[in-house]
């Protein structure tokens, strides 16, 4: 009798693993759909499949891809090896999820032009083309509280600042107690440029940096750094933003 009642649990889960195995990815997308993420043309199934298009939080890609891995799983998390392509570029990481939801990347790697950002709030003007190589990223809710990597952009244009490039620039991420913590410097001497940003667990930031004009600062950004208020005794005008989102 216990053998019969254990072929016959045995029996019920074996069927429900082929049936989340072979979960059409399409029916996985529509149980998971959430405000801000639309996908379109999807196949295959929730553990390797395809989608034409994806739109997340007013990024736009397309041919995006992926393929679960099985052993995290046995963890209580999620794990798929995602890649995808913007309008030119490409984006690919190891993304994992957590059963509290937290999501955490690894290996991620991205080059894209800063305009695929014109959906998202506050960043429709940029201008440039942006590369990222991160360690690792960890995100609960809408907020990172961990990133450790690398941001390169060059060519920035912000038109609030100048309608021409302001210049190329690197930002060193770093992981600490309370929050994330970025090193800021140009690359191409167009501003002297050294400065440090803090994204707090709170919610608050702080921007910081001292800038320098050179003979390679072009005229409408000069005027732009010209009027805050006077440079100190080496020559550094402060910049100065800080605020909670």
């Amino acid at each position: 009798m216990g053998s019969r009642r254990f072929l016959l649990v045995l029996g019920i889960l074996v069927f429900i693993a082929g049936l989340v195995v072979s979960l059409p990815a399409r029916v996985a997308v529509a149980l998971i759909s959430q405000p801000g993420i639309a996908v379109s043309g999807v196949s295959g199934s929730v553990w390797k499949g395809t989608a034409e298009e994806a739109s997340v939080a007013g990024i736009y890609l397309r041919d995006l891809k992926w393929d679960a891995s099985i052993l995290p799983m046995f963890t209580g998390k999620l794990a798929y090896r995602i890649e995808a392509t913007p309008v030119s570029g490409f984006v690919e990481t190891d993304l994992r999820i957590g059963l509290d939801r937290t999501i955490y990347l690894s290996d991620f790697a991205a080059a894209m032009p800063l305009q695929i950002l014109a959906g998202v709030q506050n960043a429709q003007a940029l201008g440039g083309n942006a590369s990222a190589q991160f360690e690792r990223v960890e995100i609960v809710g809408d907020l990172a509280v961990a990133a450790d990597g690398v941001i390169q952009v060059a060519d920035l244009v912000m038109p609030e600042v100048a309608r021409d490039s302001i210049g190329s620039y690197r930002a060193d991420f770093n992981t600490q107690n309370n929050g994330i913590v970025a090193s800021i410097e140009d690359t191409d001497g167009i501003l002297d440029l050294a400065g440090s940003l803090q994204i707090r667990t709170d919610r608050t930031y702080q921007f910081l940096a001292q800038v320098i004009l050179t003979s390679k600062t072009p005229a409408a950004v000069r005027q732009q750094i010209q009027r805050l208020p006077p440079p100190n005794a080496r020559g550094q005008y402060e910049l100065r933003e800080e605020g909670q989102f």
